[in-house]
Protein backbone atom coordinates (compact mmCIF):
# COMPACT_ATOMS: atom_id res chain seq x y z
CA UNK A 1 0.00 0.00 0.00
CA UNK A 2 0.54 3.78 -1.07
CA UNK A 3 0.70 6.57 1.48
CA UNK A 4 1.35 9.92 0.70
CA UNK A 5 1.29 12.88 2.58
CA UNK A 6 0.80 16.65 0.87
CA UNK A 7 1.48 20.06 1.66
CA UNK A 8 2.66 23.36 1.57
CA UNK A 9 6.31 24.14 3.04
CA UNK A 10 6.42 23.90 6.45
CA UNK A 11 3.04 22.31 6.83
CA UNK A 12 4.37 19.24 9.25
CA UNK A 13 4.07 16.81 6.15
CA UNK A 14 7.56 15.15 7.28
CA UNK A 15 6.63 15.00 11.24
CA UNK A 16 3.73 13.13 10.63
CA UNK A 17 5.09 10.75 8.00
CA UNK A 18 7.56 10.03 10.60
CA UNK A 19 4.95 9.67 13.48
CA UNK A 20 2.80 7.50 11.23
CA UNK A 21 5.29 5.20 10.27
CA UNK A 22 6.95 5.07 13.64
CA UNK A 23 2.57 3.65 14.68
CA UNK A 24 2.05 1.61 11.92
CA UNK A 25 5.39 -0.06 11.01
CA UNK A 26 5.31 1.75 7.74
CA UNK A 27 8.65 2.74 5.75
CA UNK A 28 8.64 6.44 5.79
CA UNK A 29 10.07 7.80 2.44
CA UNK A 30 11.52 11.70 2.52
CA UNK A 31 11.77 14.39 0.68
CA UNK A 32 15.83 14.51 -0.49
CA UNK A 33 16.95 17.90 1.00
CA UNK A 34 19.91 16.58 2.42
CA UNK A 35 20.83 15.36 -0.76
CA UNK A 36 19.51 17.79 -3.53
CA UNK A 37 22.34 19.92 -4.59
CA UNK A 38 20.25 22.69 -6.29
CA UNK A 39 18.38 23.91 -3.27
CA UNK A 40 21.05 26.43 -1.83
CA UNK A 41 21.37 27.71 -5.25
CA UNK A 42 17.92 28.05 -5.96
CA UNK A 43 16.85 29.81 -2.85
CA UNK A 44 19.83 32.50 -4.09
CA UNK A 45 18.63 32.95 -7.05
CA UNK A 46 15.22 30.94 -8.14
CA UNK A 47 15.18 31.97 -11.86
CA UNK A 48 18.88 30.81 -12.92
CA UNK A 49 18.05 27.05 -10.58
CA UNK A 50 14.33 26.62 -10.98
CA UNK A 51 14.44 24.19 -13.90
CA UNK A 52 17.46 22.21 -12.30
CA UNK A 53 15.80 22.27 -9.02
CA UNK A 54 12.48 20.70 -10.05
CA UNK A 55 13.96 18.62 -12.63
CA UNK A 56 16.03 16.81 -9.92
CA UNK A 57 12.66 16.60 -7.57
CA UNK A 58 10.71 14.72 -10.77
CA UNK A 59 13.47 12.89 -11.62
CA UNK A 60 13.60 11.49 -7.63
CA UNK A 61 9.69 11.06 -6.89
CA UNK A 62 9.82 9.25 -9.95
CA UNK A 63 12.41 7.01 -8.63
CA UNK A 64 10.78 6.57 -5.22
CA UNK A 65 7.59 5.59 -6.87
CA UNK A 66 8.98 2.76 -8.51
CA UNK A 67 10.22 1.60 -5.81
CA UNK A 68 7.61 1.49 -3.35
CA UNK A 69 5.42 -0.65 -6.10
CA UNK A 70 8.29 -2.65 -6.28
CA UNK A 71 8.88 -3.05 -2.93
CA UNK A 72 5.70 -5.00 -1.78
CA UNK A 73 5.39 -3.21 1.47
CA UNK A 74 3.38 -0.51 3.09
CA UNK A 75 5.28 2.91 2.62
CA UNK A 76 4.31 6.21 3.67
CA UNK A 77 5.54 9.29 1.22
CA UNK A 78 6.71 12.72 2.17
CA UNK A 79 5.09 15.24 -0.63
CA UNK A 80 4.04 13.69 -4.18
CA UNK A 81 4.96 13.86 -7.67
CA UNK A 82 1.93 15.96 -8.34
CA UNK A 83 2.92 18.87 -5.89
CA UNK A 84 5.86 19.62 -8.27
CA UNK A 85 3.84 19.62 -11.54
CA UNK A 86 1.01 21.21 -10.28
CA UNK A 87 1.95 23.64 -7.81
CA UNK A 88 5.92 24.33 -7.63
CA UNK A 89 6.95 24.28 -11.29
CA UNK A 90 3.56 26.18 -12.42
CA UNK A 91 3.94 29.13 -9.63
CA UNK A 92 7.67 29.21 -10.37
CA UNK A 93 6.49 29.63 -14.31
CA UNK A 94 3.95 32.20 -13.71
CA UNK A 95 6.00 34.51 -11.46
CA UNK A 96 8.62 34.81 -14.68
CA UNK A 97 11.29 32.46 -12.60
CA UNK A 98 10.54 29.85 -15.05
CA UNK A 99 10.60 30.03 -18.68
CA UNK A 100 8.14 28.94 -21.13
CA UNK A 101 10.63 26.65 -22.80
CA UNK A 102 11.68 25.09 -19.52
CA UNK A 103 8.38 24.35 -17.87
CA UNK A 104 6.83 23.07 -21.57
CA UNK A 105 9.99 20.90 -21.56
CA UNK A 106 9.24 19.92 -17.58
CA UNK A 107 5.87 19.39 -17.57
CA UNK A 108 5.80 16.56 -21.02
CA UNK A 109 8.14 14.94 -19.06
CA UNK A 110 6.29 15.20 -15.62
CA UNK A 111 2.88 13.90 -17.98
CA UNK A 112 4.84 10.80 -19.51
CA UNK A 113 6.57 9.57 -15.92
CA UNK A 114 2.56 10.11 -14.52
CA UNK A 115 1.16 7.90 -17.74
CA UNK A 116 3.30 5.29 -16.16
CA UNK A 117 2.68 5.14 -12.44
CA UNK A 118 -0.28 4.72 -10.27
CA UNK A 119 -1.57 7.52 -7.88
CA UNK A 120 -1.12 6.92 -3.71
CA UNK A 121 -3.97 4.60 -2.33
CA UNK A 122 -4.46 7.31 0.54
CA UNK A 123 -3.51 10.73 -0.43
CA UNK A 124 -3.55 12.81 3.09
CA UNK A 125 -3.50 16.65 2.53
CA UNK A 126 -2.23 18.99 5.42
CA UNK A 127 -3.94 22.14 4.98
CA UNK A 128 -2.23 25.33 6.92
CA UNK A 129 -2.69 29.28 6.88
CA UNK A 130 0.25 31.21 5.74
CA UNK A 131 0.94 32.24 9.59
CA UNK A 132 1.19 28.46 10.68
CA UNK A 133 3.70 28.05 7.74
CA UNK A 134 5.92 30.56 9.15
CA UNK A 135 5.78 29.85 12.41
CA UNK A 136 6.73 26.13 11.92
CA UNK A 137 9.75 27.32 9.00
CA UNK A 138 10.63 29.81 11.44
CA UNK A 139 10.83 26.70 14.07
CA UNK A 140 13.11 24.43 12.36
CA UNK A 141 15.29 27.33 11.15
CA UNK A 142 16.89 26.15 7.92
CA UNK A 143 19.17 28.87 6.40
CA UNK A 144 17.98 28.54 3.04
CA UNK A 145 14.40 28.95 4.05
CA UNK A 146 14.92 32.59 5.37
CA UNK A 147 14.59 33.73 2.61
CA UNK A 148 11.41 32.58 1.67
CA UNK A 149 8.86 35.43 1.16
CA UNK A 150 5.36 35.57 2.45
CA UNK A 151 3.61 36.34 -0.67
CA UNK A 152 5.31 32.98 -2.29
CA UNK A 153 4.11 30.89 0.36
CA UNK A 154 0.36 32.40 -0.64
CA UNK A 155 0.44 31.77 -4.01
CA UNK A 156 1.48 28.31 -3.31
CA UNK A 157 -1.39 28.05 -0.73
CA UNK A 158 -3.83 29.11 -3.63
CA UNK A 159 -2.27 26.33 -5.97
CA UNK A 160 -2.74 23.56 -3.36
CA UNK A 161 -6.58 24.29 -3.11
CA UNK A 162 -6.91 24.50 -6.59
CA UNK A 163 -5.09 21.15 -7.02
CA UNK A 164 -6.65 19.65 -4.20
CA UNK A 165 -10.18 20.61 -4.64
CA UNK A 166 -9.94 18.59 -8.30
CA UNK A 167 -8.06 15.61 -6.99
CA UNK A 168 -9.61 12.51 -8.30
CA UNK A 169 -6.76 10.11 -8.33
CA UNK A 170 -7.44 8.10 -5.46
CA UNK A 171 -9.29 8.33 -1.64
CA UNK A 172 -8.12 11.85 0.19
CA UNK A 173 -8.26 12.71 3.95
CA UNK A 174 -7.74 16.67 4.28
CA UNK A 175 -6.38 17.58 7.83
CA UNK A 176 -7.14 21.13 9.06
CA UNK A 177 -3.73 22.00 11.01
CA UNK A 178 -3.80 25.27 12.10
CA UNK A 179 -5.39 23.97 15.59
CA UNK A 180 -3.17 20.95 15.47
CA UNK A 181 -0.03 20.18 17.21
CA UNK A 182 0.31 16.47 16.62
CA UNK A 183 4.55 16.45 17.30
CA UNK A 184 3.52 17.76 20.77
CA UNK A 185 -0.15 16.67 21.27
CA UNK A 186 -1.00 12.24 21.51
CA UNK A 187 -4.57 13.49 21.39
CA UNK A 188 -4.38 15.51 18.46
CA UNK A 189 -2.32 12.48 16.97
CA UNK A 190 -4.63 9.82 18.08
CA UNK A 191 -7.34 11.86 16.64
CA UNK A 192 -5.27 11.97 12.63
CA UNK A 193 -4.82 8.54 13.19
CA UNK A 194 -8.64 7.30 13.99
CA UNK A 195 -9.14 9.01 10.52
CA UNK A 196 -6.75 7.26 8.91
CA UNK A 197 -7.60 3.96 10.40
CA UNK A 198 -11.59 4.70 8.94
CA UNK A 199 -9.85 5.49 5.58
CA UNK A 200 -7.90 2.80 5.44
CA UNK A 201 -10.39 0.29 6.46
CA UNK A 202 -12.30 1.19 3.30
CA UNK A 203 -9.52 0.17 1.03
CA UNK A 204 -9.49 -3.46 1.62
Amino acid sequence: MHIAVAGNIGSGKTTLTKLLSKNYNWEPNYEDIDDNPYLNDFYNDMQRWSFNLQMFFLNSRYSQILKIRKSGKTVIQDRTIYEDAHIFAPNLHSMGLMSKRDFDNYFSLYELMNSLIQPPDLLIYLRASVPTLVSQIQKRGRDYENSIRLDYLKRLNERYEAWISGYKLGKLLIIETDDLNFQENPEDLRNIINKIDANINGLF
